[in-house]
């Protein structure tokens, strides 16, 4: 199993949803199918379905994110010592050149991107058109609506 990159930020997250999937909704709904079982015939017993159904929701889930948490490298950007060039974990601050529009964006891993929040996943076509180049670089970014440059107008490890 290869490693997957996630910021320090992002894996406190995992290992946070997966102590509520753990210790709070695991006991919730091993008591909703007890309910459910003490209600009778379990053959035409909808609470019980819904409840064997979130049971296996929640299993997949809790595979899921101790999967994903022990072949993680987890990296802390504060701790990078690259002097000012783009790499994971660095947030950058862009110049779009066509129209003088300017972003904010974190390149993080694919489980923590959410373009609301300005992180963008390490292998979407910004991130890798970046990763490697400096402050006052200007990139091509190929993106769905054509390629645009941007320019590098500064890169902080926080």
């Amino acid at each position: 199993m290869s490693t997957i990159p996630i910021t320090k930020h992002g894996a406190e997250l995992l290992k946070e949803e997966l102590h509520r999937l753990k210790h709070i909704d695991r006991p919730s709904v091993i008591n909703s199918i007890s309910e459910a079982r003490a209600q009778g015939d379990l053959s035409e017993n909808a609470e019980y379905d819904a409840a064997k159904e979130k049971q296996g929701f929640i299993e997949g889930r809790i595979q899921e994110l101790e999967s994903k948490l022990s072949g993680a490298q987890i990296i802390d950007p504060a701790s990078l010592d690259v002097t000012g060039r783009v790499v994971f974990g660095a947030t950058v601050d862009l110049e779009y050149l066509q129209d003088g529009s300017k972003v904010t964006y974190q390149i993080v891993g694919d489980d923590e991107a959410d373009i609301a929040s300005n992180k963008i996943s390490i292998s979407s076509p910004t991130a890798r058109a970046l990763i490697g180049k400096e402050e006052g670089d200007v990139v091509a970014v190929q993106a769905p609506g054509g390629n645009r440059e941007v320019e590098i107008l500064a890169v902080r490890y926080i």
